[in-house]
């Protein structure tokens, strides 16, 4: 194998948007930098099962209901 191919590994300091930190090993950087999340776990809409609005945009969403609204599919 070619000598140096491989990214250098080292500690890095991590800042999660509420201030935690906690240290860990990465190629981000240089040893000692710190990462700075902007979005993490405990912020993001996708881990911590935040609303979502559908935007009804040129009437797609009427025409879907509209059309497929009557389909049971089972429930009763």
């Amino acid at each position: 194998m070619k000598a140096d191919t491989h990214p250098q590994y080292h500690m890095i300091k991590v800042v999660m948007t509420n201030g935690t930190e906690y240290m860990t090993r990465s190629t981000y950087g240089k040893e000692g930098d710190t990462l700075n999340l902007d979005i993490d776990p405990s912020t993001h809409p996708a881990w911590t099962g935040g609303s979502q609005q559908l935007m009804d945009r040129g009437g797609r969403l009427s025409k879907f209901n509209s059309r497929f609204g009557g389909i049971s599919l089972g429930k009763r």
